[in-house]
């Protein structure tokens, strides 16, 4: 036995009677295993693809929906989802999605562009408070509409020209929108399920879907179950059956329900047990990928003492990234000086704040806290989970040490620790971000005032212009220069949020049984690739 396979059993039989208690609990009767059975981190907040913004939720609403476009399973750009084929004009601004004829929804309702056009004004209705609504602003007068300035539908860019063929008028040019119609909240909804059930539609008695999966049940704190759907178009290339998700996030737990067979998949960095990185990384079942994903900070920009930039600037200055790399996440993951990815397409960030102590407390002195002395007693707020958990006691002993503040430590479970975020109920808080499409934008836009992404309570006019300017801008260097520009004011002149470090996709699986799993930018894992090489 290698001393890495000891120091895993040890690890193992340390929660063993844990991880057993948990599954004997939900084992009251006997259950056929599903085809695939996938780790998917914390309980799902909704499945509702307006209204959801984490990755888990995601997870399941590509599963169970599909957009005009689908996300490959590798670098690819989107192929071809509910639409067939689309034309782009020589503008770049119209293009004409044409829906195939045998789309169909899972009660074998036929689904036409009307579904569309009717579940987009869904998002766009300032009643449904959906997070991600600006990813339609980019259609014409979307942004309006959603702000409620702009009360007639009929005056956005969303046209029915039949059953078949939706037509769609940007602002300006958008290199990414192909990639916008595979996100989840651009999916189509069954809306006449959604008027007759109200908020419930999302159960599995009612839900209606248009993905390669449906829903067969939503146990909490248990697993969500799906089911192939045998409606959806490309169903003769879904490879299986059923698939069970269960909702774990504690590391150990998740793990030693894979060590022990009883899951197949665990796909997020979060569920590996980051005392155990070192040995899990000489596994041949150990998998690892870069995408575009940052882990990072938000301050509370509203209100004392982070409405300050100096203040912001303080505890960013602190912050040894390299040590929460090396100590802490030990996947390979990069130090953060920006907050876009450095293997952004067509794009290369301006330099951040770096690490400078002594400057940090000089500003914190001129702001009237010199050595920390009369500074207020803040929190920050993180998501439960091991990993979550030490960074957190690394930055409070950082901000204790360099700026002699007290910050305490407030842990909430997923749902709760989203809403709180979302309110902007903290003082600095844990985050992340996963690239929507491979294009700075996607990083940049969430900070203009207003988006439902921002979640800092920061505003400022010269950062709007600037994205602004750059949605206008055809030409890719100087768009490129706008992004710098309002970069260089989110991470070094106003830093309503400090980055930390650039996310390594992590998957454990052993590929000898399952396949479909391939490298992708946005970390987009199709749920309908995946196939069992054993059976």
């Amino acid at each position: 036995m290698t001393k890495a396979t000891a120091r895993l059993g040890r690890a193992w039989l340390a929660v063993a009677a844990a991880s057993l208690a948990l599954l004997l609990a939900g084992c009251g009767h006997a259950e056929k295993r599903a085809d695939l059975v996938f780790l998917n981190g914390a309980e799902p907040e909704s499945i509702d693809p307006a209204i959801v913004t984490g990755q888990p939720e995601i997870r399941i609403v590509t599963a169970l929906f599909e957009g005009l476009t689908g996300f490959g399973s590798t670098l690819e750009k989107p192929r071809p989802g509910m639409a067939e084929s689309w034309d782009i004009s020589d503008d770049k601004l119209v293009y004409t999605f044409h829906i195939r004829h045998d789309a169909r929804w899972s009660n074998g309702d036929a689904l036409t562009a009307h579904d569309f056009a009717d579940s987009w004004e869904r998002a766009l209705a300032p009643a449904t408070a959906s997070d991600y609504s600006s990813q339609l602003y980019f259609i014409k007068n979307g942004k309006p509409y959603n702000e409620g300035t702009l009360k007639d539908f009929s005056q956005v860019g969303v046209k029915v020209i039949d059953d078949h063929t939706l037509q769609v008028t940007l602002e300006n040019p958008t290199p990414f929108f192909l990639d916008l119609c595979a996100f989840s909240t651009l999916c189509p909804v069954h809306m006449a399920t959604v008027k007759k059930y109200g908020d419930n539609w999302i159960k599995p008695e009612h839900i209606v879907c248009n993905g390669p999966y449906k829903l067969t049940a939503w146990r909490v704190n248990d697993r969500v179950s799906l089911e192939k759907n045998p409606y959806y178009w490309d169903a003769a290339h879904v490879s299986l059956n059923t698939i069970d998700l269960l909702p774990i996030s504690n590391a150990m737990t998740a793990l030693n329900f894979y060590l022990l067979g009883k899951a197949d998949l665990m796909m997020d960095k979060g569920l590996a047990p980051v005392s155990l990185m070192a040995d899990l990384k000489k596994r041949p079942d150990f998998h690892s990928s870069t995408f575009l994903g940052t882990y990072f900070m938000r301050f509370n920009c509203s209100k004392k003492p982070f409405d300050d930039p100096r203040v912001r600037k303080a505890f960013a200055l602190v912050v040894d990234k390299q040590l929460l790399v090396d100590k802490i996440t030990r996947a390979g993951e990069k130090p953060a000086d920006s907050f876009v990815p450095p293997n952004t397409p067509g794009y290369t960030s301006p330099p951040g704040l770096g690490y400078n102590p002594d400057l940090a407390r000089k500003l914190l002195a001129e702001v009237g806290f010199p050595g920390g002395q009369g500074f207020p007693h803040v929190n920050y707020l993180y998501a439960s989970g091991e990993l979550n958990e030490k960074i957190a006691i690394e930055l409070q002993n950082m901000f204790s040490k360099e700026l002699g503040v007290s910050v305490g430590l407030q842990k909430q479970e997923w749902k709760v620790y989203l809403n709180s975020m979302q309110q902007v109920d903290y003082d600095l808080c844990r985050s992340s971000w996963v690239g929507d499409y491979a294009d700075a934008n996607t990083f940049l836009n969430m900070f203009v005032t207003g988006d439902g992404n921002n979640c800092t309570g920061w505003s400022n006019a010269d950062y709007d212009k600037l994205i602004d300017d750059a949605k206008r801008e055809p030409d890719t260097e100087k768009r490129a220069d706008f992004y710098r520009k309002a970069e260089t004011m989110l991470v070094t002149e106003q830093a309503p949020v400090c980055p930390l470090y650039y996310y390594v996709g992590i998957q454990i699986y052993d590929d000898k049984k399952i396949g479909g799993i391939g490298p992708s930018l946005v970390d987009e894992h199709p749920l309908k690739d995946m196939y069992r090489k054993d059976r």
